[in-house]
């Protein structure tokens, strides 16, 4: 048989040189393989990890779009984030409610391990954290997420002693957004060392914009609520935030038999105040108003509590005094609050003055609930008006009886304006050294559809108050001025009298007095000069640029103005300088005031002096003794009127006294 022969060398080495090639190429082949048998894991567990987050992250947004309080989607959302992750610890801090700078714990924490993190969960429990500073302040200062490699080495960790202690190394912390503000930081912290996360960072970024979502929908349901139960203006509980709080602290008071107090504060003509001065300087008027009145709170109660002030109305305040918890007498509180308006508020370059009339009721078994307990408040409060404002009054029953009273009156009044149970008496007003009548001054009285007559004090209060002293007092400008009309056309003798006519304050300051006014003036046909309106001193609360104004509105078509009761209110002698009157009325307290020991003749003459020195003519009202009147007359008072003279008179009445007298009053 044959045999083979030798391979040759070079055979050889080439069949080597294959082998290595086809082993070189299975090594690439088997490499190639494990590599993508190990992209295909990566792929994966990367796959299945983002799957995870996605799970995690549907949750988190189910449970918090589930919870009625923010707190709940905050916990649940710590506890799974840490068990997805492995973490640990999960905390979340607050940004602080008075320091948008600085975070506070929350007290939402989770642990694997609670007694061995005790240490760490108590510090991070206890302290805040300022703007840059520490994990969370650092996640504040940049709203970026923020992974610390190992907190045991970070100079800028602040707690490391006790994460040391707990054997906690790496930790990351992530912002709650809601537009740019971070409200919120969650941290989550490892044993172990590691390396930033992009995958869980970027998880976390989109889990901090859903629970944004979610904490901005609850700061605006809380803003909701707080609109609801407090003041825009003043920040203080109003009606309902009052109600809120004080109804439980009232049924507690009731059990312990420590009663609680309420104080009803209104402030005494503001209405004058805002209406005349604007809005804008009532507003600030009342922000001053609420600061002290907390300062005084303050004082007394160390810290305010035990202590409740809201704000109801444009001008009412109530102040509750928990007797639980204070010391301290109501009235004592009660006239600090008072006092503390003592002195002008400084509202841009004005100082403004105010006062305070308060109403004081303190719990007894009479009172139901706390409605009855502040609608007694309320009452007291009227009382105070009443007795003359910026005073203390405290609630009984003879006090119930006199609101139902005024009620009874207020309703009454409205449908006497409607029914026309109105009608005007005339007092003469006369020179004192000839007795004659030269005019009169239009006084209202109500007599009712029984044919009772009604006494001016028994129901012209009341009309201030409501607001129906304006209808009212235009009904009386137009019958006094018709009236006058009617005696002047009547006969030539009495063309030149004239007609003094009341004017509140409350009507003074309506928008367009002036022009009604002057439109029934030139309507009647009397002439201006005529027409004398009486004011009182309350006007002059009242911005002084534009009383004047409005006062030589009139002055300039002739109309006179009178200052009446002149005395009895501010007495401000520098008013008589700046506004344009050009008569002045003494008081009838002080006419009759000039015998006696301690007589007002004295006053008297100096006010007779000081209207002459200014240019007024002085008519002294009130004149009931011949006596009277020649003191008044020895005195140079030119004028008076009062019943040494005659009483008020109705209208038909008039005619026949200025027939009777012989009266002759020309035209100026």
């Amino acid at each position: 048989m044959d045999t083979l022969a030798p391979a040759s060398s070079e055979a050889l080495a080439e069949r080597d040189e294959r082998i290595r090639r086809l082993e070189r190429r299975l090594e690439r082949e088997r490499a190639a393989r494990v590599e993508a048998e190990a992209i295909a894991e990566r792929g994966l567990r990367d796959l299945y990890e983002r799957g995870q987050y996605l799970s995690l992250l549907e949750r988190i947004a189910t449970q918090a779009n589930q919870s009625e309080i923010i707190d709940e989607a905050l916990r649940f959302a710590i506890g799974a984030i840490r068990l997805q992750i492995g973490a640990a610890v999960g905390n979340v801090y607050l940004r602080a409610a008075d320091d948008p700078t600085s975070l506070v714990p929350s007290g939402l924490v989770e642990s694997d391990d609670a007694d061995g993190h005790n240490a760490f969960l108590d510090e991070s429990n206890r302290i805040a954290f300022a703007h840059g500073h520490g994990l969370p302040g650092r996640v504040l200062a940049s709203a970026r997420a923020v992974w610390i490699r190992d907190v045991t080495t970070d100079t800028n960790f602040l707690r490391t002693s006790s994460a040391r202690q707990a054997g906690l190394r790496s930790a990351f912390a992530f912002p709650v957004l809601v537009g740019a503000d971070v409200v919120a930081v969650f941290e989550f912290f490892f044993r172990e060392a590691n390396d930033a996360n992009d995958g869980l960072l970027g998880l976390a970024s989109q889990i901090g914009s859903q629970l944004g979502r979610v904490m901005e929908r609850e700061q605006a349901r809380r803003r909701l609520i707080f609109d609801a139960s407090h003041d825009a203006l003043t920040g203080l509980p109003n009606r309902l935030g009052f109600l809120q709080e004080a109804g439980s602290l009232f049924k507690a008071a009731a059990a312990s038999g420590l009663p609680l107090s309420i104080l009803f504060i209104d402030l005494d003509r503001f209405k004058l105040v805002n209406d005349s001065l604007g809005h804008a300087i009532g507003d600030a008027l009342l922000v001053a108003v609420a600061h002290r009145f907390r300062r005084v709170l303050g004082e007394l109660s160390g810290q305010g509590t035990g202590m409740l002030l809201a704000k109801f109305a444009a001008d009412e305040f109530v102040v509750l005094v928990d007797g639980s918890t204070m010391d301290v007498d109501t009235l004592i509180v009660a006239d600090r609050l008072r006092d503390a308006l003592r002195e002008p508020m400084q509202i841009g370059e004005m100082a403004l003055h105010t006062s305070a009339s308060i109403g004081v009721a303190i719990q007894s078994e009479r009172f139901a609930d706390v409605a009855d307990l502040l609608r007694a408040a309320d009452i007291a409060m009227y009382r105070a008006k009443e007795q003359g404002r910026s005073r203390v009054e405290c609630f009984d029953h003879a006090l119930q009886a006199n609101v139902a009273t005024r009620l009874q009156t207020e309703g009454a009044l409205r449908q006497a304006l409607r029914s026309g149970e109105f009608e005007l008496h005339y007092q003469p007003i006369v020179p004192l050294e000839t007795r004659r009548v030269i005019g009169f001054e239009a006084l209202v009285r109500w007599r009712r559809s029984t044919g009772e007559l009604v006494a001016p004090g028994d129901f012209i209060s009341v009309a201030e108050d409501t607001g129906l002293i304006i209808p009212l007092g235009d009904w009386v400008m137009r019958e006094a001025i018709a009236a006058l009309g009617r005696w002047q056309s009547g006969n030539p003798d009495w063309a030149g009298l004239t007609m003094s006519i009341n004017v509140s304050a409350r009507q003074f300051q309506q928008v367009g007095f002036a022009d009604r006014v002057l439109g029934i003036v030139q309507s009647s046909g009397v002439a201006p000069s005529t027409i004398r309106l009486e004011l009182t001193e309350s006007i002059t609360v009242q911005d002084a640029g534009w009383v004047r104004a409005t006062l030589e509105r009139f002055r300039q078509i002739g109309v006179g103005i009178s200052l009446d009761d002149f005395g009895t209110g501010y007495s401000s002698l520098s008013y008589l300088q700046t506004l344009p009157f050009d008569t002045l009325k003494i008081d009838r307290s002080f006419v009759s005031r000039m015998d006696g020991v301690a007589s007002s003749e004295p006053l008297v003459r100096a006010v007779v002096a000081m209207a002459h020195s200014l240019g007024m003519s002085v008519v002294a009202e009130g004149i009931e003794t011949e006596a009277e009147a020649e003191r008044l007359q020895a005195m140079q008072c030119r004028y008076g009127q009062g019943y040494l003279f005659s009483r008020p008179l109705p209208e038909l009445e008039v005619t026949n006294l200025l027939i009777a007298s012989g009266s002759t009053v020309t035209p100026d």
